[in-house]
């Protein structure tokens, strides 16, 4: 049965109230569920705290090799379709200096600062665990090294207590997911 029928038959077996208030309620428990799976995922992607020595650091620097042009990186980056694909995750992301955007089904929101097309990439970043308002800034620079591009992240003004759980969160949910989507 085709699902024009099929709504055509329920219209006519319920009131248009009954079939508002069901369709109400099962937007609602979708919500309902996407809130729940959302608190669940922000628990599983937050890291462990600092370790002492790590405790009062609030900036870090990454590098990452990977075999792929700058200009593939820099799509994958920026574009909500192939982001979602290397992360597992729903990603909304909008391209433009100033944009904003939604990664990890919501999890890290923030907007991009500069973007100088397939060579840097400034966020103002932010897990929405921190207190409101709380920012850092995150920077992806895209250097060619001939077939290859070496990804250098710098990720600075984070709260004290979040070095470990940055640092670990960077390889695992960006730079060995996205080593693997580049093959």
């Amino acid at each position: 049965m085709s699902e024009r029928t099929s709504l055509s038959t329920l219209s006519h077996a319920t009131t248009r109230r009954q079939m508002i208030a069901g369709v109400a309620v099962a937007f609602g428990s979708l919500a309902a569920g996407h809130h729940l799976w959302g608190k669940t995922q922000q628990q599983t992607m937050k890291e462990t705290p600092s370790t002492a020595a790590n405790a009062k650091r609030t900036s870090l620097h990454l590098e990452f090799d990977y075999k792929a042009s700058p200009q593939r990186i820099y799509e994958a980056l920026l574009d909500s379709k192939q982001f979602a694909a290397f992360s597992g995750m729903p990603a909304e992301i909008d391209s433009k200096a100033g944009g904003a955007f939604s990664m990890f089904g919501g999890m890290i929101v923030g907007r991009n600062v500069e973007l100088i097309p397939n060579q840097r990439i400034v966020q103002a970043w932010r897990p929405t665990h921190w207190d409101p308002g709380v920012y850092s800034i995150v920077r992806f620079e895209l250097k060619a090294q001939g077939a290859e591009t070496m990804l250098v992240l710098d990720h600075t003004g984070f709260p004290e207590g979040e070095f470990d759980g940055l640092e670990s969160g960077w390889h695992n949910h960006y730079g060995e997911p996205l080593k693997k989507f580049l093959v």
